[in-house]
Parts: structure tokens; C-alpha cells; sequence
């Protein structure tokens, strides 16, 4: 019973006790008044009586008052104690659970990372937080989601999935406080949000027009960093007339294969459309097939086809690994790789960035002919399962605290060089970045146009399906350019 309740209790049995004792008073009157009085001193003893036993009926209900003041302080001080014990059952509320997290990421460096930045939050809680990551996420998920064994959280590439999963009930809109706490801004958080609900929370970006090379290859070769697209071209020609290959590339990436070729269709896109015809395609205002659009993928292919532009380690575009381009250029088998900022977890280890040194690798913004637009992505974290400890661990992913943790132990295993990860979280420790990866962060700040990546806000079934497979067709040449874009458009859902 509450303490209010007793209260109320309490003071109805005075009240109560008070009437008793006014009706005995009323029954001896009456009992006097109908009896035959012998004597004025029987009277006056009778009165004095009766003034005695009322001081005392006094007295007790002086006693009885200060008694229920104890025990209403008495009861004060349980319900204080009670909510003590409430607060401290919370705050130990997470102590023995489990949380199951399944994502994309599955290099020793990136998925290591993840867990032991989990592994912070899980021994601080006494829980259990197990990361698995693998190459073919988006294969996996589907089966685990359609089997009614999904992780409790996944980290989704593509906010397109999340669209679609939560669209269908798989996933679970993220409650407001859980919301409030994160330290991303409303920019990120919209790419988590779906017909107004937040279902997605942002934790890892990535800056994608960017271009690796190594400033003593170029000085060596008498190049000079491009600053427009044009120059970029006729940067590519000049190196193949002094017999150097200017690009690395491969986008074999198992079931994903092709996702490196929509990165440059995306990014020429936002160079030759603009970021308004950029967004229609995105959300099908346009069609995929729309010339514009099969113009850029037209000249990617035909840019890779350049007889001499193009280093495959792996025999061809389409067989080569897209995290397989880090060597050559290191080696020297080609002088430049358009890749996003995690490709530095795809550096070979040991390698030197930005620090002057003879084999220093370092980036250049991949140029356009007129302003600076961004291309970008990152993940999203989401809910499957709806637990205390798996919105608390959703909470944590989009924390500042997340974000440092996992910079930290992402580049302790890559030995000090760059870590591949990125935040933009607002209010993280900048110190734990190389100086290369600070500039990283600074295109992320003041980028004038930013836009993330377009096959990843598309419905899943073409953004990670028909976008990639008719770009591989079209890159071996099975199809061309505009069939492919046919193709794609055809399997657009309605």
C-alpha cells in the first residue's frame, strides 16, 4: 500500500474512533438523565469521574496521534527505501543479459573493432554483446528475417533494407528517448527515418569521393593532382602515354559483386545530373533507365575500357576483389584508386600516409568540373527484438562513447596507421585520428553537398540486387550500358 493510502486509513479510524467515543458520551447522559439521583455528591462524584476518564480518552489520543506520526514516518522512510532499491535494480538491470549484433563488416580489423568497442559497454553492464559480421550480410539477413531468427540488432549499409524491413514489420521504430540521446545530427539520423518514424540509428560514416595515390609516385612522374574532372581524364591519358597504368580496380565482392562500379556511376551522377536529378533518381521520380543515368554509366565502362587505363590483379574488373587494390597501388602496378575512407583498412599493413616519406600513400578529392559535391554512406544500426538491454545497446552504438571506443581499437589493430572508420557524431575525440583522417572528418563538416550512396537508399531488390548485377553484365560487356539500365528499371518495385 502506498503512503498516501495509509494515510487516508489512518485518519478514517481517528474520525471513527472520535464518533465512538461521542456516542458512549451520549449514552451515559442519557442513562443519568433516566435514573433516580440520591445525593448532590453522587452527582458531583459521578461529573468528577467522568472529567477524569475524558483527560484520560485525551491523553490516549494524544498518544495514538503520535503514534500514527511515527508510523507515517516510519512508512516515509520504507518508500524512500523502496525506490532506492527500485534505482539500484535498474541501474544493474542489464547484469546477466544477451545481445545478439550481425553486420557486413568481417575483416579482423573492422569486425574485431566492433566487439571490443561492444565489449567496453558489455563488461561495464556485466552482459554478454556478440558481433558476427559477414561479406554476404545482405544474403543472410534476408534468410535469418524470412526464418524468424534475426539477430537482435543488425548494421544495415543500406538505409533502403531498413526502409523495406521496417515497411514490413521486421523491424522495430526506435523509442524517443533512445532517439534523444544520440550524438548524430538530424542530417544522418534522416537517412534512418522511414514514413516519419525513426528505425535506423546512425553509427559509422564514410567519405567516398576520394582517390588514392602516392605523392612520390606523381612527383616522380612529373603529375600533378587534378582539380576538375577534365583534368582527372587528362591526367589518365598522360599516364598511359609514359606507359604507367593510372587505375586500380576490381569490384568482385561475392554476392555484393558490382558495388564499386554503382559507387562511380553515383558519384558522376552527382558531377553531371546535380544533387536535384541525383535525388529524383534516387526516389524514382525519374526512371533508372532515364538518359542522364545511362549516360554516366556509359562513361564509366568507357573510361575503364580505355585500352592501358586499368590494373586487375585478379585477371579481370569483374574477378578481382575490391579490397585487392591496396597492394598494387602500394607497389606501383598503378598510380591511382578512386575508394572511399575505409579503404585504409585495406592499405597493407606498415604503410606510410601523408607523412612525406617515399611510399606515403595519400588522397586527393575526386574532382568535379563545377563545385565540391560529397558522395557518402555509413550504417545503420536496427532493431529486431524489443528488450531493455537491446535498446540500450542501440543507444550506445550512436553514443560519442561508441564512436571513440571504436576508432581506438580500430587503429590499435591496424597499428597506429589509419583505421578505415570513421563518426560523424558530434563531439567525438578528434585526437584519436591521423592527421589525414581529420580531413576525413572536415569534408564531412563542410561539405556544401553531401548525398549518401544511391544504391543504398534504394529499395533493397534493386540497390543491392539488380543495381549490382546488370552493372557486372555491363562492365564484362555481356550487356550494354543502356540494356542494363532497361533491365534494372524493369525490376523496380511498384
Amino acid at each position: 500500500m502506498r503512503l498516501s493510502q495509509w494515510k487516508s486509513l489512518l485518519a478514517l479510524l481517528f474520525a471513527f474512533a472520535l464518533v465512538a467515543a461521542a456516542c458512549s458520551g451520549d449514552d451515559a447522559t442519557d442513562t443519568e438523565a433516566g435514573s433516580d439521583d440520591s445525593s448532590e455528591t453522587s452527582d458531583d462524584s459521578e461529573s468528577s469521574d467522568d472529567e477524569d476518564a475524558m483527560e484520560d480518552d485525551e491523553d490516549a489520543m494524544e498518544d495514538d496521534e503520535d503514534a500514527m506520526e511515527d508510523d507515517e514516518d516510519a512508512m516515509e522512510d520504507d518508500a524512500m527505501e523502496d525506490d532506492a532499491m527500485e534505482d539500484e535494480g535498474e541501474s544493474h538491470s542489464l547484469a546477466g543479459t544477451t545481445v545478439t549484433v550481425f553486420g557486413s563488416e568481417s575483416s579482423d580489423e573492422e569486425a574485431g573493432a566492433m566487439q571490443d568497442a561492444l565489449n567496453v559497454f558489455a563488461e561495464a553492464n556485466d552482459m554478454t554483446i556478440t558481433f558476427t559480421g559477414a561479406r554476404d550480410f545482405s544474403d543472410q539477413i534476408n534468410a535469418q528475417v524470412s526464418g524468424g531468427n534475426a539477430p537482435d540488432i543488425g548494421i544495415y549499409p543500406q538505409p533502403g533494407k531498413v526502409a523495406d524491413f521496417a515497411r514490413e514489420g521486421f523491424i522495430l521504430p526506435v523509442p524517443e528517448d533512445v532517439v534523444g540521446a544520440t550524438a548524430w545530427g538530424e542530417s544522418f539520423l534522416g537517412f534512418g527515418n522511414v514514413d516519419g518514424t525513426q528505425y535506423g540509428m546512425p553509427n559509422k560514416a564514410d567519405v567516398k569521393s576520394l582517390v588514392w595515390y602516392k605523392p612520390a609516385a606523381f612527383e616522380a612522374g612529373g603529375y600533378t593532382v587534378p582539380e576538375t574532372f577534365d583534368d582527372f581524364v587528362a591526367l589518365t591519358g598522360e599516364m598511359i602515354a609514359n606507359g604507367d597504368t593510372p587505375l586500380c580496380v576490381g569490384i568482385e565482392s561475392g554476392p555484393a559483386t558490382g558495388w564499386t562500379y554503382t559507387d562511380w556511376v553515383e558519384d558522376m551522377m552527382l558531377r553531371f545530373a546535380g544533387a536535384d536529378t541525383y535525388d529524383q533518381w534516387v526516389n524514382h521520380e525519374i526512371p533508372f533507365n532515364d538518359p542522364i543515368v545511362v549516360e554516366q554509366m556509359e562513361a564509366v565502362v568507357n573510361l575503364w575500357n580505355t585500352p592501358g587505363m586499368v590494373f586487375a590483379s585478379g585477371g579481370s574488373i569483374a574477378a578481382t576483389p575490391f579490397g585487392d587494390n591496396g597492394q598494387p597501388l602500394v607497389d606501383g602496378d598503378c598510380l591511382m584508386h578512386r575508394q572511399a575512407s575505409f579503404y585504409a583498412a585495406f592499405i597493407p599493413e606498415g604503410t606510410a600516409f601523408a607523412d612525406g616519406s617515399e611510399d606515403a600513400v595519400d588522397v586527393f578529392y575526386f574532382p568535379s568540373n563545377e563545385g565540391s559535391p560529397v558522395l557518402g554512406a555509413g550504417t545503420l544500426a536496427a532493431a529486431h527484438n524489443d528488450r531493455p538491454e537491446v535498446w540500450a545497446v542501440m543507444e550506445y552504438f550512436g553514443s560519442v562513447e561508441y564512436a571513440n571506443a571504436r576508432q581506438a581499437a580500430q587503429a590499435e589493430r591496424k597499428g597506429g596507421a589509419l583505421s578505415g572508420f570513421l563518426s560523424a557524431a558530434e563531439g567525438i575525440d578528434t585526437s584519436l585520428y591521423l592527421p589525414l583522417e581529420q580531413s576525413f572528418l572536415d569534408i564531412l563538416a563542410n561539405a556544401e553537398t553531401f548525398r549518401f550512396d544511391a544504391s543504398d537508399l534504394m529499395p533493397a531488390d534493386v540497390g543491392a540486387g539488380t543495381f549490382w548485377t546488370e552493372s557486372t553484365a555491363a562492365v564484362n560487356g555481356d550487356k550494354s550500358a543502356s540494356d542494363a539500365a532497361d533491365a534494372i528499371e524493369a525490376s523496380w518495385p511498384e
